[in-house]
């Protein structure tokens, strides 16, 4: 059913593309009631206008608190225009029709994102604003709502199609859209004040997300995907892409995990070679080529088609690296001339600048059907504290760097996980094998595939206790020399006599690295 607009209410903090909208109401004679900044704005730009206050034959008061909360605005939003009661109540109380609103709210996020000042926050909390749209969204066969200053052109083209008027359809959607405006901003206010008194796990989770762009496709062709941002700057993702095709779903899942243990990495240049969210390459030294060669050089074979990030400036001599390989994409804290030169000659490779992204590592969150888990991040690698050498033989300084270095790279393998490390460089990674016995094979197996001249003396580290003794017995039939494990099975002596038996050293964390 089309409703004919004869009166809008405009009150918007944002006032871009107000003039279009203000050309077009003009155009179809729509009297139009405003209040504060949006009035000024409007006459200013020569239209005529109605103050609220005028209108309502109230003041505004409470520093502005109190505008729009009226019953004359909100009967004129809310009435069922063919209800005769409704329409008897209106008459006797001289309130007309108001039959479109166009609201947008005050910036509490962009607050958020500029200042920690709790009452400045506070008073950027909308009320008024949050109120009208509500009204006016649950009565969409009477009322249009529009929210949102990219939908100007929408109402627009709706009035010049409808002469004036908007159809249900128009208004059913438009009302969608502000009820979920309405819950991402409550949203938004709610993780504040949850993040404000530490509340990690409120009574009732709601998690808010503008959407960036749409995928091309999810997981897999015949899915459909798109990308969200769930912070208080949600128009863009903190990373920026210079060069390539556009990301897919799978390049975000595998790009997200490569940043993950990539700030993880502290004091060196780090590389990390990502293949379907698992690592197969990861180091740290000194020197960034170095760096770059000892993480490809794990698994070249797995690396194919996969997601490189660096912690350090892309410059020449490691573009000539990448682009001997085919890659995904590219992600490093800059590019100099010389590389961009020579990765732009891949038309397809992404190249992606995160010189200016900040990991947050609040919580995570799994969604399954009705129902989320959700869990702080695992920030810890281990605590040295709770560190035992449970062995006869003892790890040296410079050991215990390189066992928290191959403890570190097991946090964020799929389990179970089995890290193989020599020179803070991983040689083979077993991963997301149902037996801890087969993560080891596959561990081994690698590494004897690719850097069977590192194993000896090398380091293995598990995310979780070995319940039996076979897993250790096969690391140490391939040369592993130093074994680090959380500890915590009922075979814990059996296995820490097989070491000692073997003169290999293995030390107990206390802490476990599951990662589903």
């Amino acid at each position: 059913m089309n409703l004919k607009i004869k009166s809008a209410l405009v009150s918007v903090f944002d006032k871009e593309n107000i003039p279009i909208l203000l050309k077009c109401l003009k155009k179809h004679n729509i009297k139009i009631i405003s209040s504060g900044g949006t009035y000024k704005s409007i006459k200013k730009l020569g239209y005529d206008c109605i103050e609220l206050s005028q209108y309502t034959g109230f003041k505004e008061m409470l520093d502005g608190r109190v505008k729009t909360l009226h019953p004359k605005i909100h009967a004129g939003i809310l009435h069922d225009r063919k209800n005769k009661t409704h329409k008897s109540e209106m008459s006797e109380k001289k309130f007309p029709s108001i039959d479109l609103i166009v609201v947008n709210f005050y910036p509490f996020q962009k607050v958020v994102s500029e200042t920690k000042n709790p009452n400045k926050i506070i008073e950027n909390i909308d009320i008024g604003g949050p109120t009208m749209v509500r009204a006016a969204a649950k009565n969409f066969k009477n009322v249009t709502i529009v929210t949102n200053k990219n939908d100007y052109s929408s109402l627009i083209k709706e009035l010049e199609k409808k002469n004036g008027a908007t159809s249900l359809k128009f208004r059913e959607i438009m009302s969608s859209k502000a009820f979920g405006l309405t819950a991402y901003y409550d949203a938004m206010i709610a993780n504040w004040f949850n993040n404000k008194l530490d509340i990690r796990f409120p009574e009732r989770k709601t998690i808010f997300g503008r959407k960036f762009k749409n995928l091309r496709y999810g997981e897999n062709p015949h899915q459909k995907s798109s990308i969200y941002i769930n912070d208080y700057e949600d128009k863009k993702l903190g990373f920026t892409q210079i060069h390539g095709k556009e990301l897919s779903y799978n390049n975000f899942n595998d790009m997200f995990a490569s940043l993950d243990i990539l700030a993880s990495i502290k004091g060196k240049a780090g590389t990390v070679i990502i293949k379907h969210a698992n690592p197969c390459g990861v180091s740290e030294h000194k020197n960034p080529i170095n760096s770059f060669k000892n993480a490809y050089a794990c698994d070249p074979i797995s690396a194919f088609g996969g997601v490189i990030a660096c912690n350090y400036k892309i410059k020449k001599n490691i573009a000539l690296e990448i682009n001997k390989n085919f890659l995904e994409v590219i992600l490093g804290k800059g590019f100099d001339k010389d590389s961009l030169k020579i990765l732009k000659k891949k038309k397809n490779l992404r190249i992606i600048d995160i010189s200016k992204f900040k990991p947050k590592n609040i919580s995570s969150i799994k969604i399954f059907d009705g129902s989320f888990l959700m869990q702080n991040k695992n920030k810890i690698i281990l605590d040295r504290k709770k560190i035992k050498c449970v062995t006869k033989l003892k790890p040296s300084k410079k050991e215990l760097a390189e066992i928290e270095f191959a403890f570190n790279v097991c946090k964020y393998v799929k389990s179970n996980a089995i890290v193989l490390s020599n020179n803070f460089s991983t040689i083979g990674i077993g991963a997301g094998q149902p037996s801890r016995l087969d993560s080891c094979k596959l561990a081994i197996q690698k590494a004897r595939q690719f850097k069977s001249e590192k194993i000896k003396n090398s380091v293995a580290a598990s995310d979780a206790f070995f319940p039996f003794t076979d897993g250790v017995q096969a690391l140490i039939k391939a040369g592993i020399k130093i074994i680090v494990q959380p500890g915590g099975s009922i075979r814990d002596q059996e296995v820490i006599s097989v070491a000692d038996k073997a003169k290999v050293k293995m030390l107990f964390t206390n802490i476990r690295h599951f990662n589903h």
